[in-house]
């Protein structure tokens, strides 16, 4: 059998790589480098919020011990990773945005007085003078950068953090007496260990523990609801920013109209704003001309942009620490809309402005939002002529009409 027929599959890319095996090369290498900077990191801003966070998250179960993982790398193809983006949760109790840190644990610990101490668990990068430090092609030194250390990220967030081969120390620590849960659907491995040991432990396991881990990624999200100062002002910078990339949107339009895919032109507009000012892309650009703004959710974004159409864009900047907006607009390829357009396009903006008239309303409700927006648009049908019924009759639950022309919700949760 020859050598590369008994390598397992995992180890043939070394064969490409022709990695020096040598011990003279282990030894060079891991020599002669500078300094690493000494000072730590500024504290961040979110820093600030993170106590007050951790404590809601874990008012609804005092005594026990909650499990929230960033995630893994996701695999694009072969050897080629997505970029990474944390789970927003831990992204929320954490405060880690942007591409940090993939594999990484938030652990809330609990305290005798029923609060609980958020842990922060992860790979602090390795010495120079390791194998991983030039071997390892996704969390090499010498091919991604440096991972921060344990301090630096303690620095930046203000939490207590400790290496990841700690973990699961942690998580079978008086487990039986302290309850586990943990964000399923995240990170395989993190869940496979809780699920290790909660059989060990004798913890409830099966649907019992699938309902309590549901129950705890229900009020994570829950508590995202009301925002917090820091959120806000995030929130408003990726308005800001997405509002920058539609005003860029429009300056390309007349490369889209002379473009086989001018729609790709409107897209990668949009998309060069959001790298440059954000983390990327808050979702897959819609960039929809013609009659492809009749597929509600168009990405192939493939299409031609003719003079005379209008382009739909439905798209949103996800700012470094993973707020993200959400805009629509749709916009004349000359600047200038025909009298049916102009029909159209005032009837969804009066159906929009009733809708946020009434979100301004006290004890509003969230369907209460698209309710307002439909009574406008079962209007607008009527007098147009094509709806078979009254608007009244076509809003009763029995009729439902008018959903023909818009079968989907009219808003979503932000942020």
């Amino acid at each position: 059998m020859s050598e590369e027929a008994s390598q397992s599959m995992a180890d043939r890319g070394q064969n490409r790589s022709r990695q020096p095996q040598s011990s003279a090369f282990r030894d060079f290498i891991g020599t002669g480098w500078g300094p690493r900077p000494s000072e730590l990191p500024e504290r961040e801003r979110v820093a600030d919020f993170l106590t007050d966070r951790a404590l809601k998250a874990g008012a609804p179960f005092p005594g026990e011990r909650l499990v929230v993982p960033a995630g893994p790398y996701k695999v694009r193809s072969n050897d080629c990773d997505y970029r990474f983006r944390a789970h927003s949760a831990f992204a929320h109790l954490s405060g880690l945005g942007g591409e940090k840190e993939p594999d990484t644990v938030l652990v809330l610990e609990p305290n005798e007085d029923g609060t609980h101490t958020p842990l922060l668990f992860f790979k602090p990068r390795a010495s120079r003078s390791s194998k991983e430090f030039y071997a390892d092609p996704r969390y090499g030194e010498f091919w991604v950068g440096a991972r921060p250390s344990l301090e630096e990220v303690s620095a930046q967030t203000g939490l207590e953090t400790r290496h990841i081969d700690t973990l699961r120390d942690v998580l079978a620590k008086d487990a039986g007496t302290v309850q586990l849960r943990v964000v399923r659907g995240v990170d395989g491995h993190v869940e496979a260990m809780v699920n290790e040991v909660r059989a060990q432990a004798s913890l409830p396991a099966g649907e019992d523990a699938r309902k309590e881990d549901e129950a705890l990624e229900e009020h994570l999200s829950e508590i995202r609801l009301i925002k917090d100062a820091f959120e806000l002002e995030e929130m408003i910078r990726a308005v800001e920013v997405t509002k920058a990339g539609f005003e860029d949107i429009i300056r390309v339009m007349p490369r889209a109209v002379g473009h086989r895919r001018g729609e790709r032109v409107i897209e990668g507009a949009f998309a060069a704003n959001a790298r440059e000012e954000g983390n990327g892309l808050g979702y897959e650009t819609i960039a929809a001309s013609g009659n492809h703004a009749n597929t509600l959710h168009w990405i192939d974004n493939d299409g031609e942009v003719h003079d005379g159409d209008l382009v739909l864009v439905d798209a949103g900047v996800e700012v470094d620490s993973l707020y993200t907006a959400d805009i629509t607009r749709t916009l004349p390829v000359n600047g200038r809309f025909t009298e049916v357009q102009a029909r159209v396009y005032q009837a969804v903006l009066d159906a929009c402005e009733a809708a946020l008239a009434r979100a301004n309303e006290p004890g509003c409700r969230f369907k209460d939002v698209h309710d307002a927006a439909m009574k406008v648009i079962a209007a607008r049908l009527h007098e147009w002529g094509i709806l078979p019924v009254t608007p009244e009759e076509s809003l009763a639950t029995t009729g439902q009409q008018h959903r023909r022309w818009m079968p989907h919700g009219t808003s979503h949760h932000l942020g």
